[in-house]
């Protein structure tokens, strides 16, 4: 009896230690964040960008952060045949727990807006939506860092900062390996210089 009590008890403590991260709080789904990026008759198209290991070092030079994965899902909307912004999913830790986020470039680089899809630490760290309209207008070039061009958001610094890193980090592969226009160093590697669908740097539907 007491054997079985005590691992009754272990498995309800596990259960309590494994809760937050099993009940994420989910604010929009993937498809409801594109219908508010890309609303209709724009059409929207997935797309993926593949790195190497050169290339993610690269970009994460430009963000000041790590670039971690190397497959790089991003969605394009268009409209009358023309591309009208580019949306990404950005899913990082904020403290020990994830939240995921949608960044939207608009047809220039910048940013649109900045969703949060879903949070899982505690309600009271989640940036607010006063907070995060700091970030439309924001580009390539432009300060994205806390106390530079993002202010702080007082009791939720981590917060704050996986925000803004991962649209820094956004920015950069865009501008990097997707912007329609090469950077000034030369054109984005795997974009017109003959590299096939899937080789590091290209970009496959």
């Amino acid at each position: 009896m007491r054997r079985a009590a005590q691992g009754m008890l272990a498995t309800i403590a596990l259960a309590l230690l494994t809760a937050p991260s099993s009940l994420a709080r989910v604010y929009l789904t993937q498809d409801q964040a594109l219908a508010l990026a890309f609303p209709a008759p724009a059409s929207v198209q997935r797309r993926t960008l593949y790195l190497d290991a050169a290339q993610a070092a690269r970009a994460g030079r430009e963000a000041g952060g790590a670039v971690e994965t190397r497959v790089v899902p991003y969605y394009v909307g268009t409209a009358e045949g023309r591309p009208v912004g580019y949306a990404y999913f950005d899913t990082h830790l904020v403290r020990t727990l994830p939240e995921t986020i949608m960044v939207l470039l608009a047809a220039d680089g910048r940013i649109r807006r900045i969703d949060i899809l879903s949070f899982d630490e505690p309600e009271d760290y989640k940036p607010t939506e006063r907070w995060l309209q700091q970030f439309p207008g924001r580009g390539p070039g432009d300060e994205l860092s806390l106390n530079g061009g993002i202010h702080a958001l007082t009791g939720a610094t981590l917060s704050a900062r996986a925000v803004t890193q991962a649209a820094r980090r956004v920015v950069a592969l865009h501008r990097l390996f997707v912007a329609p226009f090469p950077p000034p160093s030369g054109p984005a590697p795997g974009k017109g210089d003959g590299a096939p669908p899937g080789a590091p740097g290209a970009v496959r539907p």
